[in-house]
């Protein structure tokens, strides 16, 4: 049995899985906690590797390993490789300002025809902006830049500062791969290539960028022999863990929310809703993110004194449409749509309405409709949505699964819970070992009966 391996580096802990490379069967599996924060020193991440990697059993018998990790996060390198700051993650906001400069230095046009995305806070230029601003002295040593995946690929195949690595700092053997580049807002989904003055824009001066590999492309070894994979952005390899294809639409109810398909033809979107990223296999992955998902679930449980399958029961004792009490939850503002300084409301508060069945249906359909609105963003780009796979954890709730058949009017499909992210990796591993991409069967958990209900979205529009 040959063994391969796939890493999910994100936000809150570093997750490995081993698998049988023909089979895709999880052997064993290991996990550390990253530390909390929007700005982490990337040295926790590469400690926490080496636990989960330990955790898993070590890597003496796999063959191949790829790292998926958060996207978007600035890691700033100079020219002897040391880390120059502590890096900004995907979701640290304090370059909202800066997005808002390159978009009228640039135009939000320009961007997302040349580039398939518009800059916000959470893009790695947008960072490097900031960085250019706040922190100019730490901006001019910049010699090279990386997100998260590319940093931990390069220190996983030796390099790295002198003092704290066999190969040394050899910049140029950084790479990355093309979902993961999608979400800098300097490499183009569209072209393919970097876009150099937009970098230079951003950051001020050239700096060595991570070599782009495609899809089954080998980054390169292990000082132990280890075939390494190009890695991937978190939400390609999940993609790639579920086995996505064209006509797939993949749901993820975590923390936030995202809605993202795969598509043979790139998504341009000058609105900035839908990011047109690319994905790991060679296609495309138009996305969107909320900002509230699970956390509407949280709150309104805890309202209600209750835990989550009693929420669940709760809502699923009352009708479709919750006798017209509606939860829009924008308790963070929102993305999708764009109301940052939105605020959730509770409406279509009546005598008969107002209980405790109602206000966990609402709630459960409020998030709902919120992914529902990101879908019909997605689809306004032409996606073609024929298979909706709901994923996280919250997908698991009796209650979301059967609501979720009446909120969306195509069949929904509920796989079986996994570490997606890393299992994608492991099958990109696979396919840089042995040059195909491995087909690997997906587990489903449920798939409830179509069950469309107009009344609950026609509803949640009204305000």
């Amino acid at each position: 049995m040959t063994l391969v391996a796939g890493v999910d580096s994100s936000t809150q802990s570093c997750k490995i899985v081993i698998a049988d490379a023909d089979t895709g069967r999880i052997v064993r599996q290991g996990r550390a906690s990253h530390p909390a924060g929007t700005e982490v020193a990337p040295s926790a991440w590469w400690e926490a590797l080496q636990l989960a990697i330990a955790d898993a059993g070590g890597l003496e018998d796999v063959a191949a390993i790829s790292i998926g990790g958060q996207q978007h996060g600035m890691v700033v390198l100079d020219e002897n490789g040391e880390v120059i700051r502590d890096a900004l993650l995907w979701n640290d906001t304090r370059s909202a300002q800066a997005a808002r400069d390159l978009i009228a230095e640039v135009g939000a046009d320009v961007y997302a025809s040349r580039i398939g995305v518009v800059p916000v806070a959470s893009f790695t230029a947008t960072k490097l902006r900031w960085l250019r601003d706040a922190e100019p002295e730490n901006a001019a040593r910049v010699a090279a830049v990386a997100l998260p995946h590319d940093w931990l690929t390069w220190r996983l195949r030796g390099f790295g500062p002198l003092d704290d690595s066999e190969l040394g700092p050899v910049l140029d053997e950084l790479t990355t791969d093309r979902s993961d580049a999608s979400g800098t807002a300097y490499w183009s989904a569209v072209t393919g290539t970097y876009e150099l003055d937009l970098f230079e824009r951003a950051l001020g001066h050239s700096a060595v960028l991570p070599r782009v590999l495609g899809p089954g492309e080998q980054a390169g070894l292990m000082t132990s022999g280890t075939l390494v994979g190009p890695g991937a952005g978190d939400n390609a390899g999940a993609a790639l863990g579920l086995g996505a294809g064209a006509g797939d639409v993949v749901v993820s109810i975590g923390t936030s929310g995202t809605v993202f398909a795969v598509t043979e033809t790139p998504a341009t979107d000058a609105t900035g809703t839908v990011a047109g990223f690319a994905d790991a296999s060679g296609l495309f992955l138009p996305l969107i993110a909320t900002l509230n998902a699970a956390r509407i679930i949280d709150s309104i449980a805890g309202l209600l004194g209750v835990n989550h399958a009693e929420l669940g029961q709760l809502a699923l004792a009352a009708e479709p449409g919750a006798d017209g009490l509606v939860l829009q939850p924008y308790f963070e503002g929102e993305r999708t749509p764009n109301r940052p300084d939105a605020t959730a409301t509770l409406f279509g508060m009546t005598l008969g309405s107002t209980t405790r069945p109602n206000l966990a249906r609402a709630a459960i359909e409020g998030l709902l409709c919120g992914l529902a609105d990101g879908l019909d963003a997605v689809r306004g780009k032409g996606v073609e949505a024929r298979r909706i796979l709901i994923i996280g954890g919250a997908a698991q709730n009796p209650a979301v699964q059967q609501i979720a058949a009446q909120v969306f009017d195509v069949p929904v499909v509920i796989p079986t819970p996994d570490e997606y992210v890393a299992a994608g990796t492991a099958a990109q591993a696979a396919w840089a070992l042995t040059g195909t991409r491995p087909n690997w069967p997906l587990s489903i958990a449920a798939a409830p009966d179509v069950d469309f209900r107009p009344v609950i979205r026609e509803q949640y529009r009204v305000r």
